[in-house]
């Protein structure tokens, strides 16, 4: 749909973006409206765990096309996101800020009247005013919804033009068959009973026909494989015959629904793939795909990776990431280079060679350097999460913040006098906790923590320390 409400005071301010930006390489800007920008495509899935491709050693589940991806592009494997759950990775990837600095660090309820600001220039945005046509397909979750009694900051308020399979109302709980619970307005379009992935699949060929002659950005962001787990019962039928679910009834049960609702995502990125290769776009288009946070671990296992969805553990924010674009990214290359989902925004705004505001802060910097050469170094050695509870998540996660420089990575509690240290090049399950043994690392990295968390503002809920 177009953008009717986006503010006339916004599009005025919009129209000054800045020449300069943070952590932004020098970058040729083209030289003429005769040479194309490349078309941006970002394929997102909602609480995919690290360790659930096939490219990234999962041997249960079926993802041939992801794979493919992988081969052509760079694999990253050690790639974050900026939080263990969904509306702060969202609200990261669309500034390019910490979720502390943007001030969402926990899921937005449907009531919530936190949101997404419009004071920040989102990466819609800043290629929809470099002429970039803009659309979003699914989930948004960066605000409250009216439906619910709060004031409602759709897509189309932060620089999308069109919203396409979005929800108005809360997501939990929805289950992935038309009629679809968190928004009723949606007409069905497919035959038979049709199926939440293979609908957003569909959005997002017919999307890249309309708009070929781009440039276009697409963020294609899917509600699977979250729960409600519920994959197209044929697909599960069939995992459940195969071999290897997993150990126990939990096992057993689960994942079967979860390779069935990620065989539907691989599917899509096959029909996309395909798509541009009919229109001769491969060379002219950014393919992204990843993962918001961590699987959740009492509905399959990150292992070898610890814990899961709402815990820093690196069950709960390392991520797959695939990056393809033939001009620039040696095919078959993997990456070992730490980053983190703030690093999109500015590593996009480079393939689309544009700059963000000059006023808008930028905490992410450009992958640009290891998408040419993954052995490169990048102006950061250091990530940062801060997570604040006011009590436990219900999934297990703790009030906490974390830091990893190098292969070094140390946790601390806000809600408990508990502090831990690991080294990730030899204990990646974080099993052995050497805080006693390393007191010097445990000072620094806390100091560290500590002055990153006065920088951008992070606050500790009462009661709590750090």
């Amino acid at each position: 749909m177009l953008n009717k409400n986006y503010s006339r005071r916004k599009f005025i301010r919009n129209l000054g973006l800045g020449a300069v930006a943070l952590n932004l390489p020098r970058l040729p800007l083209f030289a003429s409206e005769s040479t194309r920008r490349p078309n941006i495509i970002f394929i997102l899935a909602d609480d995919l765990g690290w360790a659930e491709l096939g490219c990234y050693s999962n041997t249960f589940n079926e993802t041939p096309n992801l794979d493919r991806l992988g081969k052509q592009g760079m694999r990253f494997t050690d790639a974050y996101a900026a939080a263990p759950v969904c509306s702060p990775y969202r609200a990261a990837l669309m500034t390019g800020q910490y979720p502390a600095r943007v001030g969402i660090t926990d899921y937005l309820r449907p009531n919530d009247k936190n949101h997404l600001s419009t004071q920040h220039v989102t990466l819609a945005e800043v290629l929809k005013n470099a002429g970039y046509t803009t659309g979003i397909i699914g989930k948004w979750h960066l605000t409250g919804y009216a439906n619910h009694g709060a004031e409602e900051f759709p897509p189309a308020m932060h620089g999308f033009d069109e919203t396409i399979v979005s929800e108005n109302r809360g997501i939990g709980g929805g289950r992935y068959f038309h009629p679809y619970h968190f928004n009723r307005e949606i007409q069905k379009r497919l035959p038979g009973k049709e199926y939440l992935v293979d609908r957003c699949n569909m959005e997002a060929v017919e999307f890249i026909e309309r708009h070929k002659d781009g440039p276009f950005f697409l963020y294609l962001s899917h509600y699977a494989v979250h729960t409600r787990l519920n994959g197209k019962p044929e697909l599960v039928a069939k995992f459940e015959k195969k071999p290897g679910a997993g150990k126990g009834p939990k096992a057993r049960r689960n994942n079967p629904h979860l390779a069935a609702q990620l065989k539907s995502i691989d599917e899509g990125v096959g029909m996309i793939v395909k798509k541009l290769d009919e229109l001769d776009l491969r060379d002219e288009t950014v393919l992204v795909f990843s993962g918001d946070n961590g699987g959740e671990d009492r509905v399959t296992s990150n292992a070898p990776l610890r814990a899961g969805k709402s815990t820093l553990y690196e069950g709960g924010i390392r991520i797959p990431l695939i990056v393809r674009y033939p001009k620039i990214v040696p095919a078959g290359t993997v990456c070992k280079t730490p980053t983190s989902n703030i690093d999109l925004y500015p590593t996009l705004c480079q393939f689309a060679s544009v700059r963000p505001d000059s006023k808008q802060h930028i905490d992410g910097v450009s992958l640009f350097p290891v998408l040419k050469n993954p052995r490169a170094q990048l102006k950061r050695g250091t990530l940062y999460w801060h997570y604040p509870l006011s009590k436990p998540h219900f999934l297990g996660g703790h009030s906490s913040g974390a830091v990893r420089k190098g292969d070094w990575k140390f946790v601390e509690y806000f809600d408990a006098d508990r502090k831990e240290l690991y080294n990730l090049a030899d204990d990646i399950s974080e099993k052995n906790n050497l805080a006693g043994k390393n007191p010097e690392k445990v000072t620094e990295l806390r100091g560290l923590l500590k002055a990153w968390r006065k920088d951008v503002g992070a606050k500790i809920p009462s009661g709590q320390s750090g």
